[in-house]
């Protein structure tokens, strides 16, 4: 059943700004409406997921979406609220990049569902060809410098500096809104909050070039955006301690994805679940009922968690990372263990304590008291007996009954023994 896209998002607190007469366009006929993505890096990040949700959202009321990676506008990178200006990357780079966002992009849209089928273009494709004499021409005439200067993501760099090639970003990006609008019929370009300024210099030129004003209706672009997703205390969203989070699985596991979103606070899950899930208002509210009963079972974070690992990283990514959590809290059992990649099980013991043998040590142990002293476990074979004796040890998951036990197990990963001492991990490492 399709759904009244601006109503969706007013409810879901994804409605920043839009431009007079943008809900009477929705309303009127199928739409097309495009976001772009900047193809800087290979994959793209939670941070542009709230855009890709808007994409989603669009499609499922009818509307037809588009997808701009932006190969030309790549080579400049967006001034927008940024500090400095960023390193340019290589047309080789840059492709790399775009193929890879071009498949994270294929996992969240339907490409192949008949007139609202979304597409994805490269404004590349258009902007290779232009001399820089012919660009000057075909848009640089039509907007003012003071009208370029006034936008918040050039002052705001007025004062550090900001290049030619930077403040002409906005020019590239405006025109593409041009070019897709004559080409395509696509009427409404949409963001986060930040490219308002960009947003609305593509609809002015459209407006100059085509003669277009407050009256025209059919000649009219619009603007959308969507509020940047900030956490309850003000703070940035979309960074773990490491960095980015990132949609590319080899960059950022599913375990650690879902990890991600499974330490969400209390305070921040009710605008998470509303943007970046699918779940229905009546679907998320009796979650929200039921987490303030319970909170310690964090019913929201799972669901959250769920939901985005599973349309990220398939159902299997998301069983892999729920079996690896439940090894990290001290549940699971060996065959849990022997189940898990290489990249997921160093995740998740990341930061545990860690020694390492060679294989020749390790064949030479001739019981479990010689092995966790030579792998340095405890500082002496005594209080490894006292420890064995007390129960207080279990190795690849198994507890250790005897310390005289023939020291014989199975490598997980080929090279690790886990080493329980108590409720404290300790990794020995077979090289």
């Amino acid at each position: 059943m399709k759904t009244n896209f601006i109503e969706e998002l007013r409810w879901r607190g994804m409605l920043q700004d839009m431009m007079p007469g943008t809900e009477e366009q929705l309303e009127k006929e199928m739409t097309s409406a495009y976001i772009g993505f900047d193809p800087t890096a290979p994959s793209l990040h939670i941070g542009n997921l709230a855009t890709i949700m808007l994409l989603k959202q669009l499609q499922l009321a009818g509307h037809k979406p588009f997808a701009l990676v932006g190969g030309a506008t790549g080579m400049i990178g967006d001034p927008s609220f940024k500090a400095a200006e960023r390193a340019f990357l290589s047309e080789e780079a840059l492709r790399f990049n775009q193929d890879g966002i071009r498949k994270q992009l294929e996992k969240f849209l339907d490409f192949d569902c008949g007139e609202n089928s979304a597409e994805i273009v490269n404004n590349y494709d258009w902007f290779k060809d232009f001399t820089f004499l012919g660009f000057l021409r075909e848009a640089g005439k039509f907007l003012s410098v003071n009208y370029m200067m006034s936008k918040d993501s050039v002052k705001k760099r007025l004062e550090t500096g900001i290049s030619f090639t930077e403040f002409s970003y906005q020019l590239l990006q405006g025109y593409d809104f041009y070019h897709l609008y004559k080409t395509r019929g696509v009427k409404l370009q949409m963001g986060g909050s930040d490219q308002w300024g960009n947003i609305t210099t593509g609809t002015e030129i459209i407006r100059r070039k085509e003669g277009g004003n407050e009256e025209d209706a059919e000649r009219r672009a619009f603007a959308l955006t969507t509020p940047l997703v900030t956490k309850a205390d003000g703070t940035k969203f979309g960074k773990s301690e490491s960095g980015n989070v990132w949609l590319d699985p080899e960059r950022t596991s599913p375990y650690q994805f879902y990890q991600f979103w499974l330490n969400a606070t209390d305070a921040d899950c009710p605008r998470l679940i509303r943007v970046f899930t699918l779940l229905s208002k009546e679907e998320i509210e009796e979650l929200e009922r039921q987490h303030a009963e319970a909170p310690h079972l964090r019913i929201l974070q799972k669901a959250i968690a769920k939901d985005v690992t599973i349309r990220v990283h398939s159902e299997a990514g998301y069983a892999m990372a729920v079996q690896a959590s439940e090894v990290l809290y001290g549940k699971g059992t060996l065959e849990t263990l022997q189940s898990l990649d290489e990249a997921t099980f160093e995740h998740i013991f990341e930061g545990v304590p860690q020694t390492e043998i060679s294989l020749a040590e390790y064949e030479a142990a001739g019981n479990v008291t010689d092995l966790l002293a030579v792998a340095q476990v405890y500082p002496s074979k005594g209080e490894i007996r006292r420890a064995i004796q007390g129960n207080a040890v279990s190795i690849n998951k198994t507890k250790v009954a005897d310390a005289a036990q023939e020291a014989s197990f199975q490598l997980l990963q080929g090279k690790y023994l886990l080493v329980a001492k108590g409720k404290k991990n300790h990794l020995v490492k077979v090289i």
